[in-house]
């Protein structure tokens, strides 16, 4: 079983929603604020939960009320905000993740204004603000053992905000530049407001495994953290906590197909090899009766999702298909590894498929098996079959 959360974002997401939505799924706001003490900022806020109602529903708030001294404001570069992190004494985890969602930022916030990653300063203020929002959020989702984060299409909010440079556009230029660097799914509520934070876009585009529709979990709990305004429709985050018992031995892949009937056969091994090279993970051909009797060739192509344009080039490209059907699909896959076995005939590799810590497949590679076969004069079955009870002894 596998602890997985989805984050629901209906209003966007900012980091003390998210700390809320971590507090109201149980986190005591008292060990965020214990894992806090390390960064030796207490005397630079206060933190303060709160129940509140949302268009009649019921949320945590959690405000993070600045203190504001009277001696000169400075700035603090990435390299004093990595200082504080590594000096904290936080877990591996929440430190790792804490640097990772920082440096995110500033490179987010350097390419914006034209600069290097480690000459951006973030204000002492937003600086505290965002260490408690970040460095909180990573405490909590170690604290509730969360170890797959994803979310929902995120809304782009928009109209105008106040900024230390003036006036800008929403979404502000820097969460554009880190929602862009996860091809991050967008869209429009018709709420002009902003909705996504640099510190929440930073949050969610270094920490989740994948935007889109939830995954399927069996639902333990739910988070809800209320942002500051109200708006039209409940402005609140929304952290479903579950468990997958097939997340990890599940993979999403596209299958391509398409059917043709005009293309010289001579050309589908050609293509089959282009694919196979080019990242397809299998390509296969199946004789086929299309419209007016003709006798035809489906062809199917398995890849990864990241692969669909190469491989949609490449049979537009090489046959006179017009049109190509995709689907996105999840596979189950059993853990596989491929180990050497010494047969007295020389080493050769196989396959070893296991459900359950128990072997359930032993496949000798081909290539090895074959070259020995030749060598020696003996049929390829006895060298599989030499090699599978090696393994197994």
């Amino acid at each position: 079983m596998e602890r997985i959360a989805y984050l629901q974002c209906p209003t966007g997401i900012a980091g003390d929603m998210f700390l809320g939505a971590l507090v109201s799924a149980g986190v005591p706001l008292e060990y965020i604020e214990n894992g806090l003490k390390g960064l030796n900022l207490s005397s630079e806020y206060q933190l303060k939960e709160e129940k509140v109602l949302r268009q009649g529903q019921s949320a945590v708030k959690i405000h993070v009320d600045l203190i504001h001294h009277h001696h000169h404001h400075h700035h603090r570069h990435l390299a004093d905000i990595e200082n504080l992190i590594i000096s904290a004494n936080l877990s591996a985890i929440a430190t790792t993740n804490s640097l990772a969602i920082f440096r995110h930022l500033a490179e987010a916030e350097g390419k914006v204004h034209g600069i290097s990653h480690q000459k951006v300063h973030f204000h002492e203020v937003g600086a505290t603000d965002a260490l408690v929002d970040i460095v909180g959020t990573c405490l909590g989702l170690e604290y509730l053992n969360i170890q797959k984060l994803y979310c929902s299409p995120l809304p782009t909010g928009g109209g105008t905000i106040k900024a230390a440079h003036g006036k800008l556009s929403v979404p502000v230029p820097a969460v554009l530049e880190l929602l862009q660097t996860r091809q991050t799914p967008l869209y429009s509520n018709g709420i002009d407001k902003e909705l996504v934070t640099p510190t929440g876009a930073a949050i969610v585009t270094t920490l989740v495994k994948k935007f889109g529709q939830p995954p399927q979990m069996s639902l333990i709990k739910i988070g809800r953290g209320a942002g500051s305004q109200d708006l039209e429709i409940p402005n609140i985050l929304q952290l479903w906590i579950g468990e997958s018992k097939h997340s990890e031995n599940l993979e999403e892949i596209v299958v391509l197909e398409t059917q043709i009937d005009d293309t010289n056969p001579q050309i589908f091994g050609y293509l089959l090899e282009e694919l196979l090279k080019m990242g397809a993970r299998d390509v296969f051909t199946q004789p086929v009766g299309m419209k007016k009797n003709r006798q035809g060739i489906l062809l199917t192509v398995i890849c990864d999702i990241d692969k669909i344009d190469i491989c949609e080039t490449i049979i537009f490209r090489e046959t006179t298909t017009i049109g190509i059907r995709r689907q996105i699909q999840q596979r189950s896959i059993l853990p596989r590894e491929i180990v050497t076995v010494t047969t007295k005939y020389g080493n050769i590799r196989v396959k070893v498929a296991k459900k359950d810590d128990e072997i359930v497949n032993i496949q000798p590679e081909y290539e090895d098996c074959a070259a020995i076969a030749r060598k020696y004069n003996i049929p390829l079955s006895l060298i599989v079959l030499e090699s599978q009870q090696k393994l197994r002894q």
